[in-house]
């Protein structure tokens, strides 16, 4: 069903039609209807120009826009890199849902209640009861443990979802995924590493011009763990200082292997948040994002 609002209607003169207007003002009011069409909505309105002369052989202008509406859908949505990806989109206007083991979180920031939280298991989830109308999952899923728990959580995990968002039709796949910090090949055979790069290449394949990999290193912030805050940013923040100003001196190491485990800069957990954002909302947005090309998505939501 349409959605009446009111809003300003004026007409213009039969010997106006053809001509170029260049000034626009209102007039009467007259109802205006929105018809939700997928994440679409259609806008209805008339105007006219500031000389015009109300009367019965004057013909409406109707002027049509599609105003879209984004709906994002968070695995693992509850967690300390979900959590500020949720609260980034809800200050942007994006409609959010989380899905994730441990549902609704503990702490009760006002951005919260404006999420849809839903406790389930990517592994047994019903995906109709949660992806319908979404125009982009972000998945942030991914852990550590032993080899079989790593390449589950990591890999299989996300490669079911991202079967299941393209199953579904769901436009546009965010994944979270690692930095490979310049390691040798030996330590990139682990379960985490693996899983992560499985993951990688079949969103990339299912979503070859709207997939995002963003690969992160070290991700600092205020984290919550069971009601207390754990200050990631105490030693983040100025390690990313530090090594930003000495840049310079230090960018002849990168070539040593394994070199970016000290000097590969940490990321806000607001700077990858703020990415996904950007990558929601840019259709042009999508491949594999290095550490400073997250920090440069981040700026433009940001300014």
């Amino acid at each position: 069903m349409a959605t009446q609002v009111w809003v300003p209607q004026a007409t213009i003169p039969r010997r106006s039609l053809g001509k170029k207007v260049v000034s626009l003002l209102p007039s009467r009011s007259q109802s205006l209807s929105l018809h939700p069409t997928s994440n679409r909505r259609s806008i209805k309105c008339s105007y006219s120009t500031p000389d015009m002369t109300i009367d019965s052989s004057s013909v409406p202008i109707d002027v049509y826009a599609d105003v879209k509406t984004e709906k994002i859908v968070v695995l693992g949505g509850s967690g300390f890199v979900g959590s500020a990806i949720c609260k980034a989109a809800v200050s942007s206007g994006i409609e959010v849902v989380s899905l994730s083991r441990s549902g609704r979180p503990s702490y009760t920031d006002s951005w919260v209640e404006q999420v849809s939280w839903v406790k389930g298991d990517v592994f047994y989830v019903r995906w109709d009861e949660v992806l319908g109308g979404a125009t982009a999952v972000v998945s942030t899923l991914g852990g550590f443990g032993n080899e079989e728990q790593m390449k589950r959580i990591n890999g299989e995990a996300n490669i079911i979802s991202v079967n299941a968002a393209k199953d579904f039709g769901v436009p546009k796949f965010i994944l979270i995924s690692v930095h490979d910090y310049n390691l040798p090949s030996f330590l990139l055979n682990s379960g985490y590493f693996t899983g992560k790069r499985q993951a990688e290449s079949e969103l990339l394949s299912k979503y070859t011009n709207s997939g995002v990999v963003l690969r992160p290193g070290f991700i600092y912030g205020k984290r919550k763990v069971d009601g207390f805050e754990v200050p990631l940013d105490i030693v983040g923040e100025p390690l990313e200082r530090v090594l930003a100003a000495t840049e310079s001196f230090t960018r002849p190491l990168k070539s040593l292997p394994g070199s970016d485990l000290l000097l590969a800069p940490p990321v806000s957990v607001d700077d990858v948040a703020y990415a996904v954002v950007n990558a929601v909302s840019d259709d042009d947005f999508f491949g594999v994002f290095t550490i400073e090309q997250i920090k440069e998505a981040a700026a433009k939501v940001r300014s």
